[in-house]
């Protein structure tokens, strides 16, 4: 079910989506779209993307279901598309070009193909698992050892996890002079792509939703990568609250600074 033919048109599909936002992007006001919570928007351009992707996706599997950040959960929870069609809508509505499209194949409950395409720059990740990481066309290399002091680490700001502000400011500072750098660009499915790309060398955050990171978790596993939560189990965004990824090395100093920051019980 799941063969190269497949991903490939998956990627045709996020194409086309990401032409789509291309188009539209930077012609709307800063300031636009609806907030659904605080400081999380949704804009025409989202829900427009949602629907190409899952008009497309039906044709490919027609007995799958999906959960869309959008559209949420229908049809086949055994076999779902599980797609975010524009994380990173803050962005996008401003005029910053990190924003991204995911989509991931789920059976029963694990990533088994995963797509996330960068618009701005047709930079498009791929993978089935035990087939590796693609880059465009180019096979990424499996993480190599590198120490946290050595590591660019990735984050997000807790705006969903008001309760564990106070954690996260202190984790930040220790985690700042602990390693190469902290940077937050605002689209985790692309944060993901970079930490198993090798781009960045490790990530933490809270409250990750499963379509942020369906794809790339499986980028993360075809490169080595560990993905825990914050007690070194690996990490389900099912039942998780604090992701922490990385390269073996960076990834084993950098979990026990999360640790040490935030409540063990959550």
């Amino acid at each position: 079910m799941v063969d190269q033919l497949l991903l490939d048109r998956v990627i045709d599909l996020t194409q086309q989506v990401g032409r789509y936002q291309n188009s539209r992007f930077r012609t709307l006001p800063p300031g636009g779209g609806e907030e659904k919570i605080a400081r999380e928007f949704v804009s025409e351009v989202d829900l427009h993307s949602e629907q190409m992707l899952i008009d497309g996706l039906q044709k490919l599997l027609p007995e799958a279901g999906f959960y869309g950040e959008e559209t949420g959960h229908s049809g086949n929870e055994q076999l779902r598309w599980v797609i975010d069609p524009l994380d990173g809508t803050t962005n996008f509505l401003s005029g910053l070009e990190q924003f991204c499209i995911s989509v991931a194949l789920e059976i029963d409950g694990r990533s088994e193909l995963g797509v996330v395409l960068r618009p701005a720059s047709d930079e498009c990740f791929s993978a089935r698992r035990g087939q590796g990481l693609f880059r465009n066309t180019q096979p990424c290399a499996h993480s190599t050892k590198v120490t946290l002091q050595q590591s660019l680490i990735g984050t997000g700001f807790p705006y969903r996890s008001k309760d564990l502000a106070d954690n996260f400011f202190p984790c930040a500072q220790q985690v700042l002079y602990a390693s190469r750098g902290i940077r937050r660009f605002g689209a985790a499915a692309l944060d993901l792509s970079y930490v198993a790309s090798g781009f960045l060398q490790g990530f933490w955050e809270s409250d990750l939703q499963p379509y942020d990171v369906a794809a790339a978790l499986l980028f993360l596993a075809e490169t080595g990568c560990r993905a825990t939560n914050q007690h070194g189990d690996n990490y389900s965004p099912y039942r998780d609250r604090l992701l922490v990824c990385g390269p073996q090395e960076s990834h084993r100093e950098l979990l026990p600074i999360i640790a040490n920051h935030y409540p063990a019980h959550i």
